[in-house]
């Protein structure tokens, strides 16, 4: 009988993230590993954006269908605009509020793999979140990570606690990034869907004054 894995546990700094752990963990997401991470809004759980196998089990933790819109989380504009499709009104908004608590629903380009995308819009969300460790993690890795909210099914907030984090899922997942409690608070969510107007899909923790 084989020994389920258990997830490493790595202590990140939520303000000056230590670059060695960062990178240890970026090894993880290249080898095809699931990490549990913090992000500006709660806990995420992500993979790398070619990795089927992995893609298949974040589905399966978090009960999901193929209608969900899946989040890539970038590293800067340039990223964003291989692989969605931007506008100039789209570009200056996203410039205007990023980093942040935002996602942005955009129209996919032929970069974004198949499976990622709403099979029936084509759409992809997009984050530049506003949290070191995400940001370093997607400037190491110098791609952007599969990501979706962990919400686990069942509860209607995203777990908050790394701790409680390893102990519902450390057979599930890689590894488990302790940057502290992170209260839940979901992202705006805005659309650019079919190169029309900006329009607030959810009202989240995100302020954008300029659609109100």
């Amino acid at each position: 009988m084989s020994v389920p894995t258990m997830a490493q546990f790595f202590e990140i700094h939520p303000d000056t993230p230590q670059l060695r752990l960062i990178n240890r963990a970026v090894e993880i997401i290249q080898k095809g590993g699931i990490i549990a991470y913090p992000t500006d809004s709660s806990y995420a759980i992500a993979c790398h954006i070619g990795d089927k196998q992995a893609l298949d089990k974040i589905r399966r933790i978090r009960q999901l269908d193929d209608k969900h819109d899946f989040t890539l989380i970038c590293k800067d504009l340039a990223q964003v605009s291989t692989f969605t499709k931007i506008g100039n009104d789209a570009f200056r908004l996203i410039k205007a509020l990023t980093p942040g608590p935002f996602t942005f629903i955009l129209d996919a380009t032929k970069e974004v793999p198949r499976r990622l995308q709403h099979p029936k819009k084509k759409t992809i969300g997009i984050r530049i979140p506003d949290h070191p460790v995400a940001q370093l993690l997607v400037q190491q890795l110098d791609e952007p990570l599969f990501s979706t909210t962990l919400v686990m099914p069942g509860d209607a907030e995203a777990l908050s606690d790394p701790y409680e984090i390893r102990d519902r899922l450390e057979h599930e997942l890689d590894l488990v990034i302790d940057a502290g409690i992170i209260e839940f608070e979901p992202t705006t969510m805005i659309g650019f869907i079919g190169g029309n107007s900006p329009e607030i899909l959810r009202q989240g923790k995100g302020i954008a004054s300029m659609l109100s």
